[in-house]
């Protein structure tokens, strides 16, 4: 009885997928690029359908696993133990690396300090540094901004920079890049961790160990806290998802990669 239900679900979404409907869903950092992606797409094609929707990597990978999307949008790669219920429900999940980014570190714009260390991160994220005076800045109270755990660029931030320890526990807990970019921008004292395409005027990138975040620091290697951007599907994409990820894949989709501020593939 469940492998039927199993196989139902599946052909539900291929059904969905082949329709000319589909529904992408996750990464809030990849999100730009989804909904321009889409729009340009429905544009070319009238007759296709694509619902975007954010709410973080782990909620699209969590869709996925459900049969609830046809595209999981991911800025992390997947992980083991949701690989494993994938598998568990029938469902195959395939990595497709759309992009290239990197963490950007944003500071609010009148902020003198133009660059830290990871280990100085390491140590305002971890509660050790609570004042920007004992890194060299102005006499001001860190305001520590964080994504949830939810959130693929979390993941990244965590592993590349933390080294997987916990972030203080009075850190402001936000469910996107946005709402990150938003609270720097209008709080001095703040620090917060966006994607590349979230940098705007509003508020100051700085350089980490001397490497400012920019395309060309990613495409070269030389920015540490970089990491690719997914999609993700159940098996080999087929019909009007295959025909958005080749579409995302090429020369209009890259170039709308790099509009939306991230690093194209080529």
């Amino acid at each position: 009885m469940k492998k039927i239900i199993t196989i139902v679900m599946l052909l539900g979404l291929a059904a969905q997928a082949s329709a000319g409907k589909i529904v992408m869903e996750g990464s809030t950092t990849v999100l730009p690029i989804a909904q321009k992606a889409a729009e340009v797409f429905m544009k070319n094609n009238p007759d296709e359908e694509i619902v975007v929707r954010g709410g973080g990597s782990g909620v699209g990978i969590a869709s996925m696993i459900d049969g609830t999307c046809d595209i999981a949008d991911a800025s992390r790669a997947i992980k083991p133990a949701e690989l494993e219920k994938a598998s568990k429900k029938g469902r195959d999940l395939k990595a497709h690396i759309i992009a290239m980014d990197g963490i950007s570190h944003i500071v609010h714009p009148s902020n003198a300090t133009t660059g830290l260390t990871r280990e100085q991160i390491r140590l305002i994220y971890t509660s050790r540094v609570k004042n920007w005076k004992e890194i060299g800045g102005p006499d001001l109270k860190i305001v520590v901004i964080s994504r949830d755990s939810a959130s693929g660029t979390f993941e990244a931030f965590s592993e590349l920079v933390l080294d997987k320890k916990k972030v203080r526990p009075d850190a402001i807990m936000q469910a996107s890049n946005q709402g990150i970019a938003s609270i720097v921008a209008r709080t001095p004292g703040a620090i917060g961790y966006v994607g590349l395409g979230y940098v705007t005027d509003a508020v100051k990138a700085i350089a980490v160990d001397g490497v400012m975040p920019d395309k060309n620091s990613v495409l070269r290697n030389k920015y540490a806290i970089s990491r690719p951007l997914f999609m993700y599907t159940v098996g080999v994409p087929q019909g009007t998802v295959k025909k958005f990820i080749d579409f995302l894949k090429g020369p209009e989709g890259q170039k709308i990669v790099g509009e939306e501020g991230f690093v194209p593939l080529k």
